[in-house]
């Protein structure tokens, strides 16, 4: 829970890096919120209010943790946009955001678990 709290804490920082785990805790814990949220909309009747307002919410840490992945792997944020690219482009970023990130420092920051980590 403590990465979900960290990308939430860096709302629209879209530079430096993320780490795999701070992506991937991101998004299981995205996901397994919006699924709770759908069974309460789906409860509830309220075809998905509860679930769109969450979704707009987390709209730009998700987007800001992708852009800071995809820099740990070396690459510009821009890459972001080929998931508008049906099927393909979300392929190739999963791909690029499951691929360990470079050890060194980058042009865009340090390695991220040279620093402090959540607690």
């Amino acid at each position: 829970m403590q990465w979900y709290v960290a990308v939430i804490k860096k709302y629209t920082v879209f530079e430096g890096r993320a780490h795999r785990t701070e992506f991937w805790m991101f998004a299981l814990v995205n996901f397994i919120i919006g699924a709770v949220l759908a069974i309460l909309d789906a409860a509830l009747g309220t075809s998905s209010v509860l679930g769109g307002i969450y979704s707009l919410a987390v709209l730009l840490p998700s987007l800001a943790v992708g852009v800071r992945r995809l820099h740990d792997t070396g690459r510009s944020g821009w890459w972001l946009l080929l998931g508008l690219i049906p099927l393909i482009g979300l392929i190739v970023l999963i791909v690029w955001w499951a691929t360990e990130g470079e050890r060194s420092t980058n042009q865009y920051g340090p390695n991220p678990w040279d620093g402090p980590q959540p607690v």
